[in-house]
């Protein structure tokens, strides 16, 4: 096989990045602020779960925005909750924007973490957020497939993980007219290859899973770590861990994010 020097190989046994572990600060009035959005008048599971993931996962403070429609749904475990108006689809309307701009503000990093319905008003206000914000932001599932209409506003994005699936993955491909197709079939350090060249070309961070490995590549750096759970990435638990380790370096989204995935 070529050696190709900006793929990194992560075994189970040995951390690439140790160091990202070492440097999580031990009180966890120091492990950062979390801001968490998602949900929908039909349902707000991932936002639940990524609640429950991240103050596992050490961060100090976690706090959501949900729509307004479902404040008598919200169980007691999520207790830091704001509510922005819905529209009547059932997802975050546009007047949503100041809070969620407030949360960005509180926060020190942001997961959209999904089950946003399928609203082009939803879609325009996350499209006017992601112009407004500057800081760490991480971006999953559906809100990714919302977001596509305007692929470029997430690809030329500073500070933005994306954790894709790989139909997904295809899609942003295709929306931005690069020059390479994805394929199902395509061996691992073909994908490799692609996603170097692909954060050469663009600021973003992106994380996959294919061929039973998640690919994480940023700066035209890649890693590749084995991976048996599938579902742990469509639920969101996956993004939501990276999120929060990435609290912890936030200059290093790539080391960040590796590492989340032996904790």
């Amino acid at each position: 096989m070529e050696n190709l020097t900006y793929w990194h190989r992560q075994d189970i046994k040995k951390p690439l990045y140790p160091d990202i572990e070492w440097n999580k600060p031990e009180q966890r009035a120091q492990t950062g602020k979390l801001g968490i959005v998602g949900g929908n008048k039909l349902g707000f599971v991932s936002v639940g779960d990524a609640y429950v993931t991240a103050g596992k996962s050490g961060v100090g403070q976690v706090r959501v925005l949900l729509p307004d429609v479902l404040k008598k749904s919200v169980p007691p475990m999520i207790s830091d909750v704001v509510y922005g108006d819905t529209n009547p689809s059932g997802g975050l309307s546009r007047e949503a924007l100041n809070e969620m701009k407030a949360l960005s503000s509180w926060s020190e990093g942001m997961l959209l973490i999904g089950d946003t319905g399928r609203n082009s008003e939803t879609a325009i206000m996350y499209e006017d957020f992601l112009r407004h914000y500057k800081g760490p932001l991480t971006i999953t599932r559906d809100t990714i497939d919302l977001l596509l209409n305007s692929p470029n506003v997430i690809v030329e994005r500073d500070n933005t993980l994306l954790v894709v699936s790989f139909a997904q993955l295809q899609k942003i491909f295709t929306k931005v007219y690069y020059p390479k197709i994805l394929t199902f079939s395509m061996q691992l350090q073909q994908l490799v290859e692609a996603l170097h060249k692909f954060t050469i070309t663009y600021p973003v961070s992106i994380a996959t899973f294919h061929q039973d490995q998640i690919i994480i590549a940023s700066g035209g750096q890649v890693t590749t770590t084995s991976w048996d759970n599938p579902m742990a990435i469509w639920k969101g638990t996956v993004a939501t861990n990276m999120a929060a380790y990435w609290l912890w370096s936030p200059q290093k989204p790539l080391q960040a994010a590796t590492a989340s995935l032996l904790s």
